[in-house]
């Protein structure tokens, strides 16, 4: 297939040639859309149209940025080490003021706090559980005093 014919899907970037095909969309995409498909659907299998391999996602999408190294709280979003840089130039320093986190120690936090959550859905199960023994006791005692 020869990837200067395939342009993408979208009506406004019509004369934009797609970099990107989603097999679950069946859409070709261009770079501009690539990154806002990823977000919307991040579970979708793309693949490159130069050599069909998976799409990389750990590149930040900001030209000239590095790899997504580092995750911003205030926009709950993964950055790289320019996007966090002091410096505000092309595109540099987007969250120079914000929270932001090795993508370590948020994977850390986010595990820690599943772990919080599953143990407090747990005990949620079993306190219904419980209330719905209770509540079949009450039930069989009220049967048994009707008859």
């Amino acid at each position: 297939m020869d990837e200067a014919k395939i342009k993408c899907f979208k009506k406004e970037h019509k004369d934009i040639n797609a970099i990107s095909y989603c097999e679950d969309c069946k859409i070709n995409i261009c770079n501009n859309c690539l990154f806002h498909h990823h977000e919307l659907f991040c579970d979708h299998n793309v693949k490159n149209l130069n050599n069909d391999k998976d799409i990389s996602f750990d590149i930040c999408k900001d030209k000239n940025h590095t790899k997504l190294d580092f995750y911003c709280k205030n926009h709950n979003k993964l950055c790289c080490a320019a996007c966090i840089t002091k410096i505000e130039a092309n595109g540099y320093g987007q969250h120079k003021d914000c929270d932001v986190i090795s993508i370590q120690d948020i994977k850390e936090e986010k595990k820690h706090k599943l772990k919080e959550n599953m143990k407090y859905l747990e005990d949620l199960s079993n306190n219904l559980n419980t209330s719905i023994d209770e509540l079949k006791s009450l039930l069989d005692t009220s049967e048994e005093k009707k008859e």
